[in-house]
């Protein structure tokens, strides 16, 4: 593969990663103002949880469920149960 091609393909992987993480966002925001209030009406009533989150708190939601979800899985990706 030549290094245009090879920087294509990086660049290509990193626009993806960066639109996956931005739809993630909007997702966490979406589904904390959706259940949060249903979840906790008197909490957010008297205003001990935020009935909606920013975009710095959603991108700190998301990193840490990214971070969990790596711990969960060993740092590994999931093998076939094949031995190698």
């Amino acid at each position: 593969m030549s290094k245009s091609k090879l920087a294509a393909v990086i660049a290509g992987g990193v626009a993806v990663a960066c639109i996956a993480f931005v739809v993630f966002l909007f997702v966490i925001k979406a589904m904390w103002a959706w259940t949060v209030p249903d979840l906790f009406p008197g909490a957010v009533k008297q205003g001990l949880v935020a009935e909606t989150i920013s975009w710095g708190a959603a991108a700190k939601l998301a990193i840490l469920l990214a971070l969990l979800a790596g711990l969960g899985t060993g740092g590994h990706a999931r093998s076939s149960g094949r031995d190698m």
